[in-house]
C-alpha cells in the first residue's frame, strides 16, 4: 500500500512540475526549463518515454547532463532522508 501511495505521489509531483514548466516558458518569473526538467526527471522512474527523452537531452546537452546529475543525486538523498524520518515516527 504504501509503494503505491509513493507511486501516486510521484506521480502527482512530476507532472506538477511539468505543468509549471509549461507556464513557466510563457510567464518571465518562472524558470519554464527547471521545472520541465525537474519533472522529466520525476516521471523517468515511472515512464518509458521520459527516460527516452532525458536520454536524448543528455547526449544533446552534456553540461546540463551533469547539473542534473548532482540534482538528482540530492534529490534521492533527501528522499532517502524523509523516509528515514517517517520510519522512525
Amino acid at each position: 500500500m504504501k509503494s503505491h501511495t509513493m507511486q501516486v505521489l510521484l506521480l502527482i509531483a512530476g507532472w506538477g512540475f511539468i505543468l509549471l514548466g509549461i507556464v513557466g516558458l510563457f510567464l518571465p518569473f518562472l524558470q519554464g526549463v527547471l521545472f520541465l526538467l525537474i519533472g522529466l526527471i520525476i516521471l523517468s522512474s515511472q515512464y518509458v518515454w521520459a527516460h527516452k527523452l532525458l536520454t536524448k537531452m543528455r547526449a544533446r546537452f552534456p553540461k546540463i547532463a551533469g547539473a542534473a546529475d548532482q540534482a538528482a543525486a540530492r534529490a534521492a538523498a533527501w528522499l532517502q532522508r524523509l523516509s528515514r524520518q517517517r520510519k522512525a515516527d
